[in-house]
């Protein structure tokens, strides 16, 4: 074995690629193809895809579902030690639920120019006047996240004239 052949199972792009798989069942579903993990010292404490339709839940999020998970996984609200990886820009609703759990980081794979809130449309992440201010790393596995994204919404057009990229995403 070369070490070019070796998984590092503790990189950002092996906990995206988890991310990434969660997107592509969420898919699947018939849901946006969105994914998170939320990693704790160096192992994954929470996974979770969109789940919108399934719940018939506006807030059900990827990164809703997983903190919750996460706070349950270490018995607190507070997730200072944590990471998230998500597959796509967190919205508002999703990076006020990141600043209020105090995660240490948040990585993303595609940018959301629309409705993004970790930079993209506005960045409340680090918005100066929180109490907390969340350190992004954005674009990590971006051309796979858009991939999934481009090709979940193109088959919705193509197939449902009604469906649209609105809520949810």
């Amino acid at each position: 074995m070369n070490e070019n052949s070796i998984i590092d199972l503790h990189s950002d792009h092996y906990f995206m690629g988890e991310a990434l798989r969660l997107a592509m069942k969420a898919s699947e579903a018939g849901e946006v193809p969105v994914g998170a993990v939320v990693v704790r010292a160096g192992r994954i404490i929470a996974r979770a895809y969109n789940q919108v339709e399934l719940l018939k839940d506006a807030t059900a999020h990827a990164e809703m579902l997983a903190l919750t998970q996460a706070q349950q996984s270490v018995g607190d609200w507070r997730l200072t030690d944590c990471r998230i990886y998500v597959t796509k820009e967190p919205c508002a609703m999703c990076a006020g639920a990141i600043v209020h759990t105090r995660l240490e980081t948040v990585l993303f794979g595609a940018s959301d120019l629309k409705a993004g809130a970790a930079g993209g449309a506005l960045n409340l992440l680090q918005f100066p006047t929180f109490n907390h201010r969340c350190p992004v790393v954005a674009g990590l596995r971006g051309e796979e996240a858009r991939q999934l994204l481009k090709s979940f919404f193109a088959e919705r057009r193509n197939g449902d004239k009604d469906a649209g990229d609105g809520p949810g995403t």
